[in-house]
């Protein structure tokens, strides 16, 4: 390929915030020993905060950002990897303290990276990301209850911000584990979508966005929550017995006003979901499931695809709450 490749970067100087996509070339890469051709990387929440203004994220400019990227390895100086070998990369903070994936060719430390399984395509890692590999972190976070904590089976698990990148997948794949699945959503119009995914009940945000009781009746075996704040502790009042909550996104609230009553008289689990710092086995075992557990086909007709130049039109979208679904950026679109 062309020594010049198209990145997108970020720069503030003084009060001036910039982002632009310029033509630089491999001496601006300066992060790690595995030299990528990129092929895809996507759009999150944590992307649209550092597109907008850094987010308190980035301590460092210029810099390319882009949390999430799939392709193929041009340069190796790590014998874990070598010319050719298809990768897939998520959190590490890349995109942050590292330059990410909104760059044709991206330099990272080989640590960070994981090989992709051949029985998912390059295209397909990124239609999952950071918000994909979240949702099936969470989804064997729940059947935890089951296999690791050899408890009662799953029947009923409960899904927060359903038509988000997170929520969307995870009532996919805990729709293939078996499980029936309510959908929470403010977006009426969006039922038919969250029912072609899989969800076996699709309910309104409202009914969970208000003060909680101490404890109520228990509804769920498993809880997946993106949101927070009152939808959470709601989801944490109507927890069954021995119930696990994965906690994985903040989009409603930071804030959590609970009690201790549902933890002490059900013995509930709340296990929050950290996947930009998982461990690479634990990478490596969620990807090699992720064909079994998503139907790509459903998901594919919620993808939006985007070039570098589009994505600076798209970004604000996602801060908005106006994006269903996931971002895909073509980097070589």
């Amino acid at each position: 390929m062309s020594d010049n490749f198209k990145a997108l970067i970020i720069n503030q100087e003084g009060e001036n915030f910039t982002r632009e996509v310029k033509s630089i070339d491999k001496s601006f890469l300066k992060h790690g020993d595995v030299t990528v051709k990129v092929d895809y990387s996507d759009l999150n929440y944590k992307d649209g905060m550092i597109l907008k203004n850094g987010g308190r994220l980035v301590k460092e400019f210029p810099h390319i950002p882009g949390i999430d990227f799939s392709g193929t390895v041009l340069e190796s100086e790590n014998q874990k990897f070598k010319t050719g070998d298809e990768i897939i990369l998520t959190g590490w903070r890349v995109g942050e303290a590292f330059f990410g994936g909104y760059s044709q060719v991206a330099k990272v430390n080989a640590d960070f990276l994981v090989k992709r399984p051949s029985n998912l395509t390059s295209k397909q890692a990124m239609m999952l990301g950071t918000a994909g590999f979240t949702s099936l972190m969470s989804a064997f976070a729940i059947q935890a209850r089951e296999e690791i904590l050899l408890g009662d089976k799953v029947n009923d698990v409960l899904v927060t911000g359903a038509t988000g990148g997170v929520g969307s997948v995870a009532v996919m794949a805990l729709t293939k584990l078996g499980y029936n699945v309510t959908a929470v959503t403010g977006k009426d119009s969006k039922t038919d979508y969250l029912k072609s995914l899989g969800a076996k009940n699709v309910v309104n945000r409202a009914d969970f966005d208000k003060d909680p009781r101490p404890i109520d009746k228990g509804l769920w075996d498993g809880v997946v929550d993106t949101v927070g704040g009152k939808i959470l502790a709601n989801a944490i009042a109507q927890t069954r017995s021995n119930g696990i909550i994965a906690v994985c996104g903040n989009t409603n609230s930071n804030e959590l006003n609970t009690n201790l009553l549902p933890f002490m008289l059900r013995g509930i689990k709340v296990w929050g979901m950290d996947s930009a710092n998982c461990s690479i086995k634990r990478r490596e075992f969620i990807w090699a499931e992720a064909a079994k557990l998503v139907d790509f086909e459903v998901l594919e007709k919620s993808i939006l695809i985007v070039s570098l130049d589009e994505l600076l039109e798209t970004y604000p979208k996602i801060l908005k709450g106006e994006i269903s679904g996931r971002v895909l950026v073509d980097l070589n679109k």
